[in-house]
């Protein structure tokens, strides 16, 4: 009697290539970004529902009809979890599916799983000088991953699931220990530092990757807003982000470039933040959160790696 086995990938592309490449199984895809905006750790119950609606109503256009259809009919296969013998989880080794993969794992927990749940994560590639994509992956790479899946251990269950609640609580300062914690998260840390390097610069008030934006303007030869884009998806390092959440971030950075006769060009102020001689945070600060904290409620400390609570 065959095993009857679950897949959780992380969205549509993926989902795709592994009906192309027939893997046995069911497929539950999780259609979410529950690293941008707020959360709380009871993942799918009223107030996360309501709050993630909000978020991606306000911010990404996302009707609630939407998000039913696309998530909440997804998540509610999940209640059946004890039909299947092995679960599968598809995730990338980047902070978006870092934080869906938690938020997973988090609810498979509090649904009471018994049964061995597996990783498959891409990133390094042998032959590869970039970080790879499951989706980029040939057939025979993904076959070969799939063929090498890790199986997770209780204590990286208890550790995922301890840092998503860290996630969705009111002090990101706690995650930094998990940075030298082992496990089979072969990607983690990069992802916490990723993460801890969201909140404003000390010095500058503006991030890592709103500053590395600005980076980009000066130091390549950049026409368009949507050329801009295409380089700060290219060189995100572990964000993972979306173009329309480039591009959001791209909006927010107006006050700091310009169009200048032979194309994007920093403005004053754009050079004094990659001077650093200038705090912009009152003029950047707004209601942006990540899980359960404000953006604008702490400061990263780049000479330190530290978060400053103000």
């Amino acid at each position: 009697m065959s095993k009857k086995i679950l897949h959780i990938t992380n969205g549509d592309s993926l989902t795709e290539r592994l009906e192309s490449v027939k893997l046995e199984g069911e497929i539950v895809v999780w259609r979410e970004m529950l690293c941008e905006g707020p959360t709380v750790s009871q993942v799918g119950n009223d107030r996360f529902i309501a709050l993630r609606k909000r978020f991606l109503q306000d911010e990404y256009g996302v009707s609630n009809e939407l998000y039913e259809q696309e998530f909440m009919s997804q998540l509610k296969k999940l209640d059946s979890i004890d039909r299947y013998d092995e679960i599968i989880l598809w995730f990338e080794f980047d902070l978006f599916c870092h934080i869906n993969m938690l938020a997973a794992i988090s609810y498979l927990i509090q649904k009471k799983k018994q049964e061995p749940l597996y990783l498959v994560c891409s990133g390094r590639v042998p032959g590869e000088k970039e970080l790879i994509g499951l989706s980029e992956l040939s057939d025979k790479q993904l076959l070969s991953h799939y063929k090498n899946k890790i199986k997770l251990s209780e204590d990286d269950l208890d550790m995922a699931h301890f840092i998503w609640q860290l996630y969705c609580g009111n002090n990101p300062s706690k995650l930094k220990p998990e940075i030298r914690k082992s496990s089979n998260f072969k990607y983690l840390s990069s992802c916490i530092r990723a993460h801890i390097e969201r909140y404003p610069n000390v010095n500058t008030g503006l991030n890592a990757l709103e500053t590395n934006i600005l980076r980009l303007i000066e130091r390549e030869h950049i026409t368009s807003e949507h050329q801009l884009c295409g380089y700060a998806l290219s060189y995100q390092g572990y964000y993972g982000y979306s173009d329309s959440m480039i591009l959001k971030i791209i909006d927010k950075l107006r006050p700091f470039f310009q169009m200048g006769d032979d194309g994007l060009e920093l403005n004053m102020n754009g050079q004094f933040v990659l001077d650093g001689s200038h705090n912009f945070y009152r003029e950047v600060k707004n209601d942006e959160s990540y899980g359960g904290t404000s953006k604008y409620d702490f400061l990263y400390s780049p000479e330190n790696h530290q978060l400053l609570k103000l």
